[in-house]
């Protein structure tokens, strides 16, 4: 499964737009990190607990959305998108999406 964040893919062309395809995740960190990662603030610098959680949520989706578009038939997915937003405290919902389509073989 091909992936871009493009409209084409160089070297290939698309005969097919199939639909939109996403994968979505309602990821959280443990009680004992969410505390740790609130004393991080007082002095400043990378919450690395939130940038870890936040890196294995968007794996996750993305893995999600390409199956979606396997089982559509799909070749590869153009035009993907991420977005994400705080569900609650020390939890984050994080989206992937884009078009499935079918490249000439």
């Amino acid at each position: 499964m091909k992936l871009v964040n493009t409209d084409y893919i160089p070297g290939e062309e698309i005969v097919d737009a199939l639909g939109i395809v996403k994968g979505t995740v309602v990821w959280s960190k443990n009680i004992g990190r969410d505390f740790l990662s609130g004393l991080k603030t007082i002095v400043g610098g990378e919450i690395t607990a939130y940038t870890d959680m936040l890196q294995s949520a968007r794996q996750i989706a993305t893995k999600r959305m390409a199956d979606d578009a396997t089982n559509m038939g799909a070749d590869a997915i153009i035009n993907i998108r991420y977005g994400s937003s705080s569900v609650m405290a020390g939890a984050a919902e994080v989206i992937a999406y884009g078009t499935a389509v079918k490249l000439k073989k």
